[in-house]
């Protein structure tokens, strides 16, 4: 019988065995965390003795499938050269420091073209990528679907799929899809989750899906904007995650509440998604 993989967005500032007991404290079974301040910034230095007790404590309580997320101002398709090799640089140095929990996740949202084009930013991050990504890795990069803000790549299949056909390491990549971001785009997995399922394999395949981000919106279908609302408290209704969570198609998946709450909130989130799992 398959088992529920659900976890939230949690603090690594105290360290990951903190964040592993943190997980578990509110029934979590996995979590995503920021590389370094969202914002940008250095990141903290690797506590290799804290990963360790980590390791060990994922191992007994079957913590799975961590997402490491790339903090939001990295842009690898900017008009400034500047800010594309503050994305190389740091990219680089978080799939270093995710090696140390092996056949993790890094998730990312692919960038901004700013103007230059969609065709030129798609190429941009690819060839970061390709850069970047090497065969003896364990981390698996995630290509975040996007709303569509401004000039934002993401915001269809289409404009992954052609990013993920420009890289040379393709098992290396994937997508991680993002309930509220695909929602704003467009896509209506409200009245039409199967037919928004049947596109993605179409265009993408399945088998690139690896992780979904579970956001309710504050914003209207296709406004193309981006504000998470807690599950049953936005446009896309409790009924849209409760049928994401048991399609045979996605079930299998981690899924990733990014919900505007503490704690306590993503506890009770937790705790309905898992009484509603089949």
């Amino acid at each position: 019988m398959t088992e529920l993989k659900i976890g939230c967005h949690l603090s690594i500032s105290k360290g990951f065995e903190a964040a592993g007991k943190d997980a578990l404290k509110i029934d979590a079974n996995t979590f995503q965390y920021f590389t370094r301040n969202p914002r940008g910034g250095k990141a903290k230095k690797t506590d290799e003795e804290d990963i360790k007790r980590f390791l060990k404590l994922a191992k007994e309580q079957n913590l799975t499938a961590i997402i490491a997320h790339a903090p939001y101002t990295l842009n690898p398709c900017s008009t400034s050269e500047s800010t594309r090799e503050f994305a190389r640089m740091v990219m680089k140095d978080d799939l270093i420091r995710t090696e140390y929990i092996p056949n993790s996740f890094y998730n990312f949202h692919p960038g901004s073209h700013m103007g230059q084009g969609v065709e030129v930013g798609i190429k941009l991050i690819s060839d970061l990528l390709n850069e970047l990504l090497y065969e003896e890795m364990t981390t698996t990069v995630l290509l975040e679907t996007m709303a569509g803000k401004g000039s934002e790549i993401g915001k269809s299949f289409e404009e992954l799929a052609q990013i993920i056909d420009k890289v040379k390491l393709q098992d290396k990549v994937g997508v991680c899809l993002d309930t509220c971001h695909v929602y704003d785009a467009g896509y209506d997995i409200v009245n039409d989750l199967e037919g928004v399922l049947d596109e993605f394999e179409k265009i993408i395949g399945l088998n690139k899906l690896y992780a979904v981000h579970l956001n309710d919106s504050k914003n209207e279908f296709g406004s193309g904007k981006d504000r998470h609302e807690k599950l049953g408290k936005g446009t896309l209704g409790l009924q849209t995650f409760i049928n994401i969570i048991n399609h045979p198609k996605l079930r299998h998946l981690p899924f990733i509440l990014e919900t505007p709450n503490e704690l306590d909130g993503y506890a009770e989130e937790i705790s309905l998604l898992r009484k509603a799992f089949k």
